[in-house]
């Protein structure tokens, strides 16, 4: 017998599906003009003809591949802003048309009001103003431009809930490890990682790879909004500083203290640092653990001997167009 209508349970919605943005920052370092603006901030002229510190500015047209492969595997994506020095992509110039959700981004517009700290070749000082991007989504995902998704990904590869997957693990300060703390003191990734780290007050570090980075515009705007200090000395540098955090390690850590986002051990990675491998090594890595990861990185291709690079940029092209 019914004892009259049942009441519904009131229930919260939460919004899974947010609007996400992609930020990419890239230069073309074989540019004239790029190499005229950056000589007069050198102290060591000769540097300007060292693969080592080329490298960072040289590129091989990866950024192509890194949007197409996003327009393939991530189309819930609202847009694309590529951030550059007055530059832009050959392919994004010669067909526009083909790239609606592409917009370019000059570091001018995102320094805004901090101009005398331009022009800058450092990406931990633009990294730090991506936040800025007029009409940034709340949710975004920041790659850098030898990064490519080689397999269809969901929002919930990268945020939960709005909540961004941070993919990586635990590690000590250097300074606390027995070993490293005999070692000669290195600078680099993982150093700004860990002063990161202690910006926030953790006592350990979470140590990310060379993945696409999740991150809320929120959390860079209420950790600057009190901290202009902090953002100012790290935007200064023109090039690399030892001084210098890495803003995704400065998010990561914030959202991990705040209890703000989702922890994943596994990365979800294909990623080659070195070429010194045969041919055969590499193109069976890429043909058979492809099918089981999301991800797929190569640093410093530019270095990668031309048989080698021809091959993986040939699979690249393959994979991405492939019923495309």
């Amino acid at each position: 017998m019914s004892s009259g209508p049942k009441k519904e349970k009131k229930t919260t919605h939460i919004n899974s599906n947010p609007p996400i943005d992609v930020v990419i920052l890239w230069v073309d370092g074989s540019d004239t003009n790029h190499q005229n603006k950056m000589r007069p901030f050198l102290s060591d002229k000769e540097k300007m003809s060292e693969k080592k510190f080329r490298t960072r500015f040289d590129q091989v047209n990866e950024i192509q591949y890194t949007i197409e492969s996003i327009l393939k595997y991530a189309t819930y994506i609202r847009r694309i802003f590529i951030v550059t020095d007055n530059q832009s992509p050959e392919f994004i110039k010669n067909n526009p048309n083909r790239y609606p959700k592409v917009s370019i981004i000059d570091h001018k517009v995102i320094f805004e009001g901090h101009h005398d700290v331009l022009p800058t070749f450092n990406c931990r000082s633009i990294e730090t103003c991506i936040y800025r991007i007029p009409d940034l989504s709340e949710h975004f995902i920041y790659f850098n431009d030898d990064f490519c998704l080689i397999n269809p990904t969901t929002i919930s590869d990268f945020f939960v809930d709005g909540k961004p997957v941070l993919r990586g693990s635990w590690q000590s300060f250097d300074e606390d490890r027995f070993i490293k703390s005999l070692k000669p003191k290195r600078y680099g990734h993982k150093h700004a990682q860990q002063l990161a780290a202690k910006l926030v007050g953790l006592k350990r570090y979470y140590n990310f790879k060379h993945t696409p980075h999740p991150m809320r515009k929120s959390t860079f705007e209420l950790f600057f909004s009190k901290n202009n200090n902090v953002f100012r000395n790290n935007i200064k540098h023109r090039f690399r500083s030892i001084n210098q955090f890495t803003p995704q390690g400065l998010a990561n850590h914030l959202e991990i203290k705040n209890k703000s986002c989702i922890l994943k051990k596994k990365r979800s990675l294909l990623y080659f640092r070195s070429y010194k491998k045969p041919l055969l090594w590499y193109t069976i890595k890429l043909n058979l653990f492809s099918k089981r990861k999301l991800f797929f990185a190569s640093q410093s291709l530019d270095l990668c001997p031309p048989k080698k690079r021809q091959y993986i940029l040939d699979w690249l092209q393959n994979r991405i167009h492939q019923s495309m």
